[in-house]
């Protein structure tokens, strides 16, 4: 039996695939965002975090939205989600949450200093992961890329506020 390099191996993978499935943008939207994530997710695991610590934490940097219920809207989380997400936080004193004054019910969360400087940690993966995958386009390929915000808001509206910005972390 003939060992095949791990390159010819590859291509024989990617040439198995049939045409319609390689011609489809949502086929290979799905491939890419499972694989996107597979390396996001080391890279925040190998820090000590996950996506979710992430997500809360640029929400709370942005200061716009920092009561428990806001937070789970913003994000799509489930609200019990979203307390067990804080409870990892605020243990590891990166985020702090209070009643708030004005109604009992509510809680209060805002990003600590340590989280700001967790947060800056967690970009720098980000940005490293966005490094490696993106590797092979040029910067006009990566902007035309960034077009993809345009359709997700087209399908969830919390993405079309970001239509028309770039934020300071992709630059």
């Amino acid at each position: 039996m003939t060992q095949v390099a791990p390159a010819a191996a590859e291509q024989e993978r990617i040439a198995a695939l049939p045409q319609e499935l390689l011609g489809s943008t949502v086929f290979l939207l799905k491939r890419l965002g499972e694989a996107v994530k597979e390396r996001a997710i080391s890279g925040y695991v190998l820090a000590g975090c996950s996506p979710y610590h992430h997500a809360v934490l640029a929400l709370l940097a942005e200061g716009a939205r920092e009561t428990q219920t806001a937070i789970a809207d913003s994000l799509g989380f489930d609200r019990s989600q979203l307390v067990g997400i804080l409870d990892e936080l605020e243990e590891l004193g990166l985020v702090e949450r209070r009643r708030d004054p004005n109604d009992r019910r509510r809680h209060v969360v805002t990003i600590t200093a340590e989280g700001k400087r967790t947060l800056a940690r967690h970009r720098a993966i980000i940005k490293q992961v966005d490094e490696e995958f993106l590797a092979p386009l040029g910067e006009r390929d990566r902007e035309a890329l960034h077009l993809l915000l345009r359709l997700a808001g087209h399908h969830d509206a919390r993405f079309a506020a970001g239509e028309h910005c770039k934020t300071a972390v992709n630059s």
